[in-house]
């Protein structure tokens, strides 16, 4: 019997040929772009992938479709920094084409995994159907932790 893990989903096999595309791309791009679109485009394509599979590893399936959501959101991200590229000149309609082909595709299937995920309900029976959180913690904000110049004497 094949082993199941995250490796074998089809839209995290996608996902990785998005990181392919976006780390291609950003080392095409002006250097004055390196901590700007490059990093931001590498940045949200790896969260796609990292994301599906920290949600994959995770019990609750309230958990697992919480980093589902992040990952479908770093997709958008993702698709929009391209298209922000073809805004400005720096790729093609044709590029940005096959890019939303793989969008438009993991995001199917995505959201297709994010219904079985729901249909099963793993750990709800166990920990209840609630998102898992910690407690909340009260922060005081009437004192300043960063000293005021001006009212310090000299």
């Amino acid at each position: 019997m094949a082993e199941q893990g995250f490796e074998n989903l089809e839209f995290y096999q996608d996902s990785l040929k998005l990181v392919k595309a976006a780390y291609r791309f950003a080392s095409e791009l002006p250097d004055y772009e390196r901590y700007n679109l490059a990093d931001q485009l590498r940045r949200a394509a790896c969260s796609v992938a990292l994301n599906i599979a920290e949600g994959y590893g995770r019990y609750h399936y309230l958990e697992r479709l919480r980093f589902m959501y992040i990952a479908r959101g770093s997709l958008a991200e993702t698709y929009s920094a391209f298209t922000i590229a073809k805004t400005v000149g720096y790729c093609t309609d044709e590029q940005v084409q096959w890019i939303r082909a793989l969008r438009e595709q993991i995001e199917k299937q995505l959201n297709g995994y994010c219904r079985f995920i729901r249909s099963q309900q793993q750990g709800g029976t166990e920990y209840g159907t609630k998102y898992i959180s910690e407690e909340q913690v009260l922060y005081d904000l009437s004192q300043s932790l960063v000293p005021n110049p001006q009212s310090q004497e000299e």
